[in-house]
């Protein structure tokens, strides 16, 4: 049985990748939205409540999280396009997933937030030439990221989170 906490494995950055990796990348993070919505579908309130592990964040959590984090992704290409080196602000994405909205949000506003969000990146990504995918933004704790490695980090983020509830719906025999 895979590890409950990284089902797909931890991030690997394997070097810049090819024009065909790249826009393999890109169809993972156009197909995240669907994934996420079918990985969800039929899910009932006590399912949502559940954590993907002991621990870890409920279903609903993570539901809410992906779009949180996309859309600092989002914004963090727009910088790099936009900004020579611009230093991103992280975000304390633990305690997003504590707040209030997180818990009285219904899934589907985030599904939604999540299905308009992609359609904007996704176009973004797939208007970038091969120089701007070597921009860069400064991370205060990874220091410089180029926007191909952030590429490769959110089209395995999506699968990561998708599978964090599809593994718990198997071994729940949802």
């Amino acid at each position: 049985m895979p590890d409950p906490s990284y089902p797909i494995g931890k991030f690997i950055y394997e070097g810049p990748p090819t024009e065909e990796q790249r826009t393999a990348l890109i169809a993972q993070i156009e197909q995240t939205p669907a994934n996420l919505r079918a990985a969800v579908s039929s899910l009932n309130q006590q399912q949502l409540d559940t954590p993907y592990r002991d621990g870890g964040w409920t279903v609903r959590q993570v539901a809410h999280h992906v779009p949180d984090s996309h859309v600092n992704a989002y914004v963090r290409f727009k910088l790099a396009l936009t900004e020579e080196e611009p230093t991103i602000k992280p975000y304390a994405e633990s305690l997003w997933a504590e707040l209030p909205d997180t818990q009285s949000t219904p899934i589907e506003i985030s599904l939604v937030l999540l299905e308009m969000l992609h359609d904007r990146f996704v176009r973004v990504l797939r208007s970038m030439t091969h120089e701007q995918w070597k921009r860069t933004f400064r991370h205060p704790e990874m220091g410089v990221v180029t926007l191909e490695r952030t590429l490769a980090l959110y089209a395995w983020h999506g699968r990561h989170h998708v599978a964090h509830i599809t593994e718990l719906r198997k071994r729940k025999g949802w």
